[in-house]
């Protein structure tokens, strides 16, 4: 072991993703059933030709891309997020209510900062966002889990029963990354007005906003004017834009705890990536239409997921949307176990329960999650082929 270590950094489980990809090593697929990886929720494809051009020619023309820029971002992306939030949600956002990051994990980390330290306690709901209950082990913050009810909603009533003078926020992720559940409206009403009663934050993370089945504004928090009191708003261009590579995210909150943003931001990065960000502000002006053909595209791979549980009558579909599919599997396997042989008995990599709930929590050990997004419907159908033929 080195030392000195952090005994906060000692206690944090290792990241998900990376240790579900060590099950791959030194393991050989057969050539009729080659690997389904549906372990990461992340565009593997590239940018659509039209804005690897404008990366490019900013690239080689514009040299401020090469420089430190705003440590907030790019003045014109921060105006270009205010205005196209305003028409989606209604209510009245400014531009200096948002700040760029590098990416919405740096998001969240960065509004953490400036809310809570060691000792303090922040509420996730389970199954919850890996990189969420991460960020808080590091930091010594305790993480309070709210378990969910039918369809993976959380509720507000069971919330407010986990608030103590140690709570400093509640974090929803909808559409919900594990689960894939699309919070109702009144659902995110109701933890606004609890978090407001309480003085606490409220952290939407909405990164798979573009993908919600819904039409319509998904909830109505921003028309309430003094949202910035309460509401902390988190976005990725990485999904809809596929620039993960690029790492740009989004806050939207009070520009006075922007102002405290700053200080976290300028120290971790100086300033979020320069091509990212005239990649996004250049795919928000021009490849709507684009991104709703994504978002068509999801839902036609949720639809067939949904549909092919159907015919796993022993498999429990507990939440579908946005990238994922969240399932409870019928094998006496814990999920820990149970993922690793669906490496080698059937070509699948997934990620178990167990890495989305409490240490020993009896849910986490039936459940799996499945991230569909990089799965066209031919490759979803040889999935359920294979489900329906795994023999343990």
């Amino acid at each position: 072991m080195i030392r000195p270590l952090s005994s906060a950094m000692a206690q944090t489980d290792a990241p998900p993703v990376m240790e579900a990809r060590r099950w791959l090593d030194g393991v050989t697929f057969p050539a009729d059933r080659p690997l389904i990886n549906v372990s990461q929720a992340a565009p593997v494809d590239m940018p659509p030709l039209a804005l690897r051009q404008a990366i490019a020619d900013a690239a080689i023309n514009d040299p401020a891309a090469h420089l430190y820029g705003p440590v907030l971002g790019l003045p014109a992306l921060r105006t270009e997020i205010a205005h196209q939030w305003t028409a989606a949600y209604g209510g009245q956002i400014e531009a200096h209510h948002v700040a760029i990051t590098q990416g919405c994990n740096q998001a969240f980390t960065a509004v953490m900062s400036t809310l809570a330290v060691a000792g303090d306690e922040v509420i996730l709901p389970t199954p919850w966002y890996f990189n969420h209950k991460m960020w808080l082990d590091m930091q010594a913050v305790r993480c309070i889990p709210l378990a969910c009810g039918p369809g993976l909603i959380p509720d507000a009533t069971d919330a407010a029963k986990l608030i103590t003078p140690r709570t400093r926020a509640i974090v929803l992720v909808s559409p919900n990354n594990p689960g894939g559940a699309e919070y109702p409206a009144q659902t995110l009403t109701a933890f606004m007005d609890l978090a407001r009663a309480h003085g606490i934050a409220l952290i939407v993370d909405e990164t798979y906003r573009d993908f919600d089945s819904r039409t319509g504004a998904p909830h109505h928090l921003f028309t309430d004017p003094k949202w910035a009191n309460t509401l902390i708003h988190l976005y990725s261009f990485s999904k809809a834009y596929r620039l993960t590579g690029h790492r740009v995210g989004a806050i939207v909150a009070h520009e006075n705890r922007l102002a405290e943003v700053e200080k976290f931001l300028d120290t971790v990065a100086i300033c979020p990536n320069q091509l990212g960000q005239i990649a996004a502000l250049w795919g928000m002006r021009n490849l709507g239409d684009w991104v709703q053909g994504e978002r068509a595209e999801i839902l036609l791979r949720r639809n067939a997921m949904s549909h092919g549980f159907k015919n796993l009558p022993d498999w429990t579909l507990l939440g579908c949307g946005a990238y994922f599919a969240y399932v409870e599997h019928p094998y006496a396997l814990p999920s820990d176990e149970f993922a690793k042989a669906l490496v080698t008995r059937a070509s699948l990599l997934t990620l178990p329960g167990t890495m989305f709930q409490p240490h020993g929590s009896p849910d986490g050990k039936r459940q799996i999650r499945i991230a569909f997004a990089n799965i066209d419907t031919a490759g979803i159908t040889e999935f359920f082929h294979r489900l329906k033929h795994l023999t343990l």
